[in-house]
């Protein structure tokens, strides 16, 4: 089984969460799995007491995500929709598309110190649902990885039909795949495009 936290990003593992190359496309098939996404990012609370997240999720509460059921699971699909969108597009108007969906969401700005620097930091209200704060998780990482000075590394996977998001860290920032699986698949149709 693929676990959901490849990089620890939700903006990247979120979008991520559409494979197809499967049969089955769609990761997050059920509240069990949308359940097990969150564990494995850091998105609530543990359940309580001696409840397994499984048992949890089956019974349709996990800590941190109560009422947790279908529509829940479709406004989190959807928030992929928009994520997806927002990454298909080019840098300049990434921007653009990134500033509307940010101006959309309920966000607070929260003043954070880091390295002994204040840094604002964006974040849902207290109360929100899963899908809003999992929304406003993914614009502000987006932001920081545009400050980073990673933003126009940000990118889609070329090797069709995958369309995953990773962050180019090569050193010339020219990669075009996600994985070696996806350069491999790439580069053998391009060969065997070569040979007919």
């Amino acid at each position: 089984m693929r676990q959901f936290a490849e990089t620890g990003v939700v903006a990247i593992d979120l979008a991520n969460t559409w494979d197809d190359y499967q049969d089955d496309p769609e990761r997050l098939p059920d509240v069990a799995e949308l359940a097990r996404f969150c564990r494995e990012l850091d998105e609530t609370e543990a359940p309580p007491g001696d409840v397994s997240w499984d048992d949890a999720a089956a019974s349709g509460g996990v800590a941190g995500l109560e009422g947790l059921g279908a529509g829940e699971l479709d406004a989190v699909r959807a928030v992929r929709g928009r994520l997806r969108a927002v990454l298909a597009c080019e840098p300049a108007e990434r921007t653009r598309a990134l500033a509307r969906w940010a101006s959309e969401l309920p966000v607070r700005v929260n003043v954070e110190e880091s390295d002994g620097s204040p840094h604002l930091r964006l974040v849902a209200p207290a109360g929100a649902a899963l899908p809003e704060r999992l929304a406003v998780r993914a614009v502000a990482e987006l932001l920081d990885i545009a400050a980073a000075g990673d933003w126009e590394r940000l990118r889609l996977c070329a090797a069709g039909p995958c369309r995953d998001a990773f962050i180019d860290r090569s050193r010339p920032g020219r990669r075009q795949f996600c994985s070696t699986r996806c350069a491999n698949r790439a580069h053998a149709a391009a060969s065997r495009a070569r040979h007919r």
